[in-house]
């Protein structure tokens, strides 16, 4: 028997109002509530309440058979409180089936795992309390945040008490070995891995709506006949991707909700197949082989490791920056300042590095068309202001602002700034000059594409005309997270 297992990531950001240098000081809020909203009720009627809907109906439809897990994010489900509860309750009437498993994983999807080990457990223990609190779901599958895995990261799942981690099937990560088993990471006892089947899952995430594919138009009949090609030994086909697939990326006229209505059907037509949560994967089969993963392997883009939140010299030094407020905002819970602690997690969501991205081809693409900035460059200053912003306040709160160090100074004090820019020692956030000068040297040491909208046109032609001279063409990878229109 060989089970599929459908998994889907859903998850909104909070996207940054545009910060410039002269705000530091001035109490504007870090966060564009206005565009958050709009976005989130755009999506929620395009993708989640219809395809809610629909797999509510496969569930009765087919007596509990069609299973699937979810992950829905802490800054997802903050959202849909606030501004659309009728789609969190649309959620909450799938999780009532008992046929959906929520995944856990860090509450503000955050890279908090590679560096800041305190904030990872803090925010994955929040994800636990928020996804009891909304779908009484006490959950025993791990995934992090774009399916990172290493040995390091599943041994601090384990620890956690978590049965099962998601990763990505990444040829350079498994070789010959097949992505169909579940697998040990080398270091656990007993923490199953599921692997995700990339090209399968490609088909309904990337290429379905492709009409210069050679599958084009894929029915529900087609990807069973490739379902079928599996080797009789395989386990379990992990089917996982962005559930803004539905209805935001593959728009409804291109027949992707009529696809996956009669998907499960077909699939159940054959004794061979069933559907499976990883969760139960994960219980049927325990691991007979271990997998080394000694370095981050995620599904993000062609290279499947961490560039396209960690590749430039932009990115690297935000995230720095970004972690070495860790502790302090953590301080300030103990004299009541929660909204700073909360400030500060909002900014640790991935999306704010990758918006910093300066890849070429068709990654790049995907960072560029996806991101809310005109260039990487906008979206790093903007962060790094916000950043220098939130020292200032937490520096406040901490009663150090003294000491060498900028002082508090009321709204829109040229004076707090001009400290900021002159004093700021190098521990903590950079400045906006700083950053630039991350963005010159990125620009430089790794050709980092910069698209005005005067330029675009031309850029696009040359990268284009770059394409077209290349002998090989790299293979094409799963374009991350950001591939959502939606963010």
């Amino acid at each position: 028997m060989t089970s599929v297992s459908f998994y889907f990531q859903v998850h909104q950001p909070y996207r940054l109002n545009r910060f410039s240098f002269f705000d530091i000081g001035s109490e504007r809020g870090y966060f564009d509530d206005t565009e958050n909203e709009r976005i989130l009720r755009r999506v929620a009627e395009k993708c989640y309440l219809p395809m809610n809907a629909l797999l509510l109906d496969l569930i009765n439809k087919h007596d509990g058979k069609f299973r699937f897990a979810m992950a829905t994010t802490g800054t997802l489900l903050d959202q849909l409180e606030r501004w659309h509860p009728e789609a969190l309750e649309s959620f909450k009437r799938l999780s009532e089936t008992g046929c959906v498993e929520f995944i856990c994983e860090t509450s503000h999807h955050s890279l908090a795992f590679l560096s800041d080990p305190v904030e990872f457990e803090a925010q994955v223990k929040a994800q636990r309390d928020t996804l009891h609190r909304h779908f009484n779901s006490e959950p025993t599958t791990f995934r992090c945040t774009e399916l990172v895995i290493s040995n390091d990261i599943a041994k601090s799942v384990e620890a956690m008490g978590f049965k099962a981690l998601l990763g990505e099937g990444a040829d350079q990560l498994l070789g010959w070995r097949s992505p169909n088993q579940t697998y040990r990471p080398k270091g656990c006892k007993s923490l199953s891995l599921l692997l995700r089947s990339y090209s399968l899952s490609d088909d309904i995430a990337f290429r379905f709506s492709n009409q210069s594919w050679d599958r084009w138009p894929l029915t529900a009949p087609d990807f069973v006949e490739t379902l079928q090609e599996l080797p009789d030994e395989a386990e379990f086909a992990g089917l996982f991707m962005d559930y803004e697939t539905f209805g935001e990326h593959q728009w409804r006229e291109t027949g992707i909700f009529d696809f996956m209505q009669y998907l499960p059907a077909e699939i159940l037509k054959h004794e061979r197949f069933d559907f499976a949560t990883p969760g139960e994967v994960a219980a049927a089969h325990p691991p007979k082989l271990d997998l080394d993963i000694p370095h981050p392997v995620s599904w993000a883009d062609a290279e499947r490791d961490l560039t396209a939140w960690l590749g430039n010299a932009m990115q690297r030094s935000a995230d720095e920056a970004l972690y070495k407020l860790g502790p302090d905002a953590r301080r300030t819970l103990e004299l009541g300042r929660s909204d700073l602690y909360a400030d500060w997690q909002k900014l640790t969501t991935s999306d704010h590095v990758y918006y910093m991205c300066t890849k070429w081809f068709s990654d790049g693409d995907v960072h560029k068309y996806f991101s809310p900035y005109t260039t990487p460059h906008d979206a790093c200053i903007a962060f790094m202001n916000v950043l220098a912003d939130l020292e200032l306040r937490l520096r406040a709160a901490l009663g150090e602002g003294s000491k060498g160090s900028p002082k508090a100074h009321g709204p829109g004090d040229a004076t707090a700034r001009d400290e900021l820019a002159s004093n700021r020692p190098q521990s903590s956030a950079k400045t906006t000059q700083a950053a630039e000068a991350d963005a010159g040297e990125a620009d430089s040491s790794e050709q980092a594409s910069i698209v005005t909208p005067v330029a675009k046109k031309v850029q696009t032609e040359r990268e284009n005309a770059n394409k077209s001279n290349k002998k090989a063409a790299p293979k094409a990878g799963r374009k991350s997270k950001k591939q959502r229109g939606s963010k």
